[in-house]
């Protein structure tokens, strides 16, 4: 039996290795010496998230009454309508790009929509307000 020590991603493990009795025997069999651990890179800082616009981003008093959410967090792919749009429940406001599909934010009952509160590009988290309907 044999201890090793051996370093993956940073998280350290210790290993016994035994060898077996039922496998055949290598002709020559070589030790194995411990391989030194690599170190890790340096981590990457990510880039500083966008901030949300503030809903002040919109002419005062032009925010409606009822919120359209983002269900999941993603990158917003297009704006469907624009603001002075009529909307009826379950309409496309926006669409949201997330893991590769792209998902409708639809208005949750009729309106007319009151302000959009995002640009197409811009990433936002779930819950994020991304439209208003009056």
């Amino acid at each position: 039996m044999k201890n090793y020590t051996i370093t993956v991603n940073g998280n350290v493990y210790d290993v016994v290795v035994e060898e077996g009795a039922g496998v055949a025997a290598a002709p020559a069999a070589r030790p194995v010496a411990p391989v030194a651990p690599v170190a890790a890179p340096a981590p990457v800082a990510a880039p500083a998230p966008a901030a949300a616009p503030a809903p002040a981003a919109a002419p005062a008093g032009a925010a409606g009454s009822i919120n359209v959410e983002a269900g999941a967090a993603g990158k917003i792919f297009k704006i469907e309508k624009n603001v002075g749009a009529a909307v009826k429940k379950g309409d496309a406001v926006i669409i949201l790009e997330a893991m590769k599909m792209e998902i409708p934010v639809v208005a949750p009952e009729d309106g007319t929509v009151a302000s959009v509160n995002v640009t197409v590009g811009e990433m936002v988290e779930a819950g994020a307000v991304l439209a208003t309907l009056n």
